[in-house]
């Protein structure tokens, strides 16, 4: 395989067509890398290096020139805004899926800027796994990974980050700025990583997502998606790991998902798709801050609209009730997970929209309304740990739970929430508390059951509700301007 090709920048173009052509470009690529997969893998030559300088098996550019004669005008908008002139640029993956954001932010700039777009082939390649399926997995293991890595492109995770995001200084250049929180390399990575470990494609995922860390409320998750689908309205299918989707006509659709390959996960997800607009997914994280770390890091390149904690939680206050709900407008972060790229004296702000549609959701799902309500959702500061056994630290705990008026403390939250500021995403808190160990009212088994029985379908149902609250919403103002830098990339 010596043949070269020539790549031409291709300028002038509307936001329509900037995007066929990073489509086009992107397939080519991926067409040619598998190709000479395919060759090699048969007993065939590997690709010369010629053949790979030529830009072959290379990531499209997208490139946002904005120049203009004066200042950039102001914009109460969170995104899609320039800040300063210049050119901005990215390496886009999978332009294909990502169409309708690209369209959004693209279309948006257009409408208030004067921009030029181009559309280039990069000095960047795609690593040959994210290209090659499962059903050819087999054959890349009858060669040598280092002799496929001296062939062909690989994961390079030296060039893999989250600088920008992280607000890292970099080539303050004008002919190359940021166009995007994420590069290609960055988001392939995510990719699959999201499929490892929910067992479930990452273009299963929807814009709106539960985390929770019990599996009872997958179960009622479950319950409730199978009666939406099976009853006129916009949810036509529940897809679950191992490739399981369900719709109206599936015979015994619970027991099907229960008996897939879920408990191979590590994070099983659960999507409830709707033919006609956004679904909601859940993904059941478990217990602990790692796993929350984890999990948000790859979901925020998918740039949903909006994720939720729903959980257990121990109550800190005397006055609450096992069943109460928290609605966090404030955390404590004793996670440290997150330490080294968002210190925890960073104030990690609720957001307004997000808490109005909780309540609003709480008051709609329990019926409760004024002081009933109160009595059963408090608002305040919770306390996420990394340490299951905080109460046998017990003094040390209380008098620095006592100097945060903290309501409630998880092991989840706060990470969830601290890394959506992070990465751009918005995010919430709603728990219920389980039990209340600083008062003498610990969870034994019997007292929790009743509780599970009674407490998880409510509360997932106030979740659900929450999002389809925030699904109304135009996008503009759920992506808060609490969550943007004062030298953000243009790109939401």
């Amino acid at each position: 395989m010596t043949h070269t090709h020539e790549f031409t920048t291709r300028a002038g173009l509307s936001p329509l067509q900037a995007i066929e052509a990073l489509i086009d470009l992107h397939s080519q690529a991926t067409e040619r890398l598998k190709s000479a997969l395919d060759v090699y893998l048969s007993g065939g030559p590997p690709p010369s290096a010629e053949y790979r300088a030529s830009g072959a098996f290379a990531y499209p550019e997208l490139r946002v020139r904005y120049l203009p004669d004066g200042p950039p005008p102001p914009t109460a908008r969170a995104f899609a805004k320039f800040t300063q002139p210049g050119t901005y640029v990215s390496t886009i993956t999978r332009p294909a899926f990502f169409r309708d954001y690209l369209l959004e932010q693209l279309e948006t700039l257009a409408r208030d800027y004067p921009i030029h777009l181009e559309v280039a082939t990069s000095s960047t390649e795609i690593p040959y796994p994210y290209v090659w399926d499962e059903a050819g997995a087999a054959r890349l293991e009858q060669v040598s990974p280092v002799d496929l890595a001296h062939f062909f492109p690989h994961p390079k995770l030296a060039f893999i980050g989250d600088e920008v995001a992280d607000g890292e200084p970099f080539d303050d250049h004008p002919d190359r700025r940021p166009l995007a929180l994420f590069d290609a390399a960055r988001v392939d990575f995510s990719l699959q990583r999201i499929k490892h470990y929910t067992g479930t494609p990452f273009d299963q995922v929807q814009p709106f997502i539960l985390f929770t860390n019990y599996h009872r409320y997958v179960d009622a998750f479950i319950d409730w998606a199978v009666e939406r689908i099976r009853e006129p309205g916009p949810y036509t299918r529940l897809a679950a790991p191992g490739g399981i989707v369900v719709d109206a006509n599936t015979k015994d659709p619970q027991a099907l998902i229960a008996a897939g390959p879920w408990r191979r996960c590590q994070m099983p997800g659960y999507h409830l798709l709707s033919d006609s607009g956004p679904g909601i997914s859940l993904i059941n994280i478990g217990v602990g801050p790692s796993n929350a770390k984890n999990i948000t890091d790859h979901l925020a390149v998918l740039r949903p609209q909006v994720w939720l904690m729903v959980g257990h939680c121990g109550g800190l206050r005397h006055s609450q009730r096992i069943g109460d709900y928290v609605l966090a407008h404030a955390y404590l972060r004793d996670d440290h997970v997150l330490d080294t790229v968002l210190p925890p004296d960073i104030p990690v702000p609720a957001l307004a929209e997000v808490q109005l549609a909780m309540q609003q959701a709480a008051a709609e799902i329990t019926g409760d309304t004024g002081e009933a309500l109160k009595r059963r959702l408090r608002t305040g500061t919770v306390v996420t740990t990394d340490d299951r056994n905080w109460e046998l630290r017990f003094t040390a705990s209380s008098h620095r739970f006592n100097q945060s008026r903290a309501i409630a403390i998880d092991m989840e939250s706060a990470t969830i929430a601290a890394n959506g500021f992070r990465l751009r995403v918005p995010y919430g808190t709603l728990l219920c508390v389980s039990d209340k160990p600083l008062h003498g009212e610990i969870k034994l088994p019997g007292a929790a059951n009743r509780f599970y029985d009674r407490a998880v379908m409510e509360h997932i149902r106030i979740g659900i509700r929450s999002l389809e609250v925030l699904m109304r919403d135009d996008g503009a103002a759920l992506h808060s301007r609490k969550l943007r830098s004062f030298d953000e990339p243009p790109f939401r």
